[in-house]
């Protein structure tokens, strides 16, 4: 498997970092991993891996590149965390998703792509999933324990993208009462798939991680692959 870092011009004349990984063969298509609030770290790297290693050409974007470019944080450490939080609070999420909407024009015209291009996002990333899926072209996207969707529940009436969220029922950022407002505002759409998973914390997918369960994140993964593709393949249609 090749990986490689790369800088992924931006609409306002900046250039982001990013980290790659492609497929041993002929892609079946490409996939943003779009990071939770611990930068490009080893655990994103794992995922960029663990997509290319199923076919696609995975790119990690640098999310907060704006804010501090190259963050590498980790949830074991306590000073770690105090800056995770500081970055995530003062992150740009209207921005993030036109700077999401660069990346997917950068795959989309990529040499190693078929045109298509899907989102999986964990945490802060999940939120940006559903945003694209409200406000741009994305082909799909992948929610994983989306943190504050709720805050935008008012644009469910513009998702017209397919959408799968995996819903952590554990999860000590996305209560209870939220996730059935997300059932309630999101399930009915025919675009929409929702996945849940009764014993499982927030993060239960983050490889490594302190809540990390093998069982939910393979799970989630086997759903997130035959949903990408289902969407992605040369064979899916455009909506």
């Amino acid at each position: 498997m090749k990986t490689e870092y790369v800088k992924v011009p931006m609409h306002d004349g900046g250039e982001m970092g990013a980290f790659v990984a492609y497929p041993d063969g002929q892609p079946i298509g490409s996939v943003i991993a779009i990071m939770e609030i611990w930068g490009v770290n080893d655990t994103m790297r794992e995922h960029a891996q663990e997509f290319a290693r199923a076919g696609y050409v995975c790119l990690v974007p640098d999310l907060f590149w704006r804010q501090e470019p190259g963050v590498e944080l980790s949830d074991k450490n306590p000073e770690d965390v105090k800056r995770a939080f500081d970055l995530y609070y003062g992150f740009d999420y209207d921005l993030g998703v036109e700077d999401m909407e660069d990346v997917r024009a950068f795959l989309s015209g990529s040499s190693a792509s078929n045109g298509k291009v899907g989102a999986v996002g964990y945490c802060l990333g999940g939120k940006l999933c559903y945003l694209m899926c409200c406000r741009t072209d994305i082909d799909c996207a992948v929610a994983y324990y989306g943190t504050y969707i709720e805050h935008n529940i008012r644009e469910a009436v513009s998702l017209h993208r397919p959408f799968m969220l995996h819903m952590a029922m554990k999860d000590r950022w996305v209560q209870k009462e939220v996730n059935d407002l997300l059932m309630r505002n999101l399930s009915p759409n025919p675009l929409v798939e929702i996945h849940q998973y009764p014993d499982a914390d927030h993060a239960f997918a983050r490889h490594g991680g302190l809540t990390y369960s093998k069982p939910e994140a393979d799970r989630a993964l086997e759903l997130s692959l035959s949903f990408f593709q289902k969407h992605l393949s040369a064979s899916a249609s455009h909506l």
